[in-house]
């Protein structure tokens, strides 16, 4: 069983199954809450361009040939990345795939000039929460209050140090017209 990160877009079919379920466990946790379209509103936000180089990527975590885990960033200002949709497959949880996303989205940041991170996370996610502050991020609200009270609770991590380390670039591949 070997995992490897394959950089590629949204809108790779390998990435489909992964989103779907992404967007399902959205809708379960929050239902209309943020929206009355639900968690497809969310995820329609932002066009795929958007995650892809220059100033931003997307990265599926491969097992097998099958998409288990993956996530995105974009730029939010010159020197900040935003984190969005770390995801690891439900059957496949607690195998400290999602910490090994957030570690690769913060090497490729790095390498692509970024010297912060900034990313958001709603407040029924507890195991998101749980991981940010586990790899040193910087809850920017009252980690003692109730999460309901803030609906997003947004980190910041400063990960200019990284890019010091980055020894091989990691190939961001551009936006495939055959996956539009």
């Amino acid at each position: 069983m070997s995992d490897a990160f394959l950089y590629t877009t949204p809108l790779d079919p390998r990435a489909k199954p992964l989103i779907d379920e992404l967007t399902y466990e959205y809708d379960k946790r929050y239902g209309s809450y943020f929206s009355t379209a639900g968690a497809a509103e969310e995820m329609n936000r932002y066009p795929a361009e958007a995650f892809a180089p220059p100033y931003g990527n997307f990265v599926l975590l491969i097992r097998n040939g099958e998409a288990i885990g993956g996530g995105a960033f974009k730029q939010y200002d010159e020197q900040t990345a935003e984190f969005k949709r770390i995801w690891t497959r439900a059957d496949l949880r607690r195998q400290g795939l999602a910490a090994k996303v957030l570690v690769e989205l913060e090497r490729q940041a790095a390498h692509q000039g970024y010297t912060r991170v900034y990313l958001t996370t709603g407040f029924r996610q507890p195991e998101a929460v749980g991981l940010y502050l586990k790899y040193g991020y910087t809850a920017l609200f009252d980690v003692d209050a109730d999460p309901e009270i803030y609906k997003t609770l947004p980190f910041e991590k400063q990960i200019g140090h990284r890019a010091a380390t980055v020894i091989a670039p990691q190939p961001a591949l551009a936006l495939a017209a055959d996956h539009r």
